[in-house]
């Protein structure tokens, strides 16, 4: 492969996952702008994990004036994994200005693996002042999914702390849904007491549930 960013770039679409990933290493290592769009495009299509977050590594390395449009572009894609990776990307850069693309429908996106990498750049992104209407929103995905989704939507709620998050639980906690209650009574848990397990918290919220109770778990 060639010592530099111009010559690895063919080399990202390489048949073998640790060729590409080298390749997308040397693109990083020598950033350049004409380099951002070709990146961006392989992150869409790039089927190995640990690929994706050198990509992402490479995109950071680049001057965010560049990286933006194209990664504000990326999600609108239709294509579910260029949404992902895109706000995946959004969140490890961390520029503000790419706040209003965390809109409703990407937090609520009918893709797992989307809304979960919107919940993670939302709290990273939102605005001081504008928690509640995100922890409002949040609390709305309470129940979906499985463990790895419902872990992600309670890391979320929590980072944006105590004081914002309790509120918009109080209904969650007593909803008809007993998953959505479950999880709710879970993450009111890990907001009072961070140390607590999600593993534990769950279980404990099942307990609560089960005989009929609301309010804060281990009451």
């Amino acid at each position: 492969m060639a010592g530099q960013g111009e010559g690895a770039l063919p080399y990202l679409a390489d048949g073998r996952a640790e060729v590409r990933l080298r390749a997308a290493l040397v693109v990083g290592t020598v950033p350049e702008a004409r380099f951002v769009e070709r990146l961006i495009e392989r992150c869409a299509v790039e089927p190995e994990f640990f690929v994706r977050d050198m990509l992402t590594w490479a995109l950071a390395r680049h001057p965010v004036s560049v990286t933006l449009p194209g990664l504000l572009r990326e999600v609108r894609s239709e294509r579910a994994q260029a949404r992902s990776q895109a706000l995946h990307t959004l969140s490890k850069i961390g520029d503000r200005r790419a706040w209003p693309a965390i809109t409703r429908a990407l937090l609520c996106d009918a893709d797992d693996e989307v809304a979960r990498s919107a919940w993670r750049a939302a709290v990273v992104l939102v605005p001081d002042g504008e928690e509640s209407g995100l922890a409002a929103v949040l609390v709305t995905q309470l129940g979906r999914g499985e463990r790895e989704t419902q872990l992600s939507l309670s890391r979320a709620l929590v980072a944006l702390g105590e004081d914002v998050v309790l509120p918009a639980l109080r209904d969650a906690t007593s909803a008809a849904d007993p998953r959505v209650r479950t999880h709710a009574l879970a993450t009111e848990r890990l907001l009072r007491d961070p140390d607590t397990g999600f593993e534990f918290a769950i279980e404990e919220a099942k307990r609560v549930v089960a005989l009929g109770g609301s309010g804060q778990a281990g009451q």
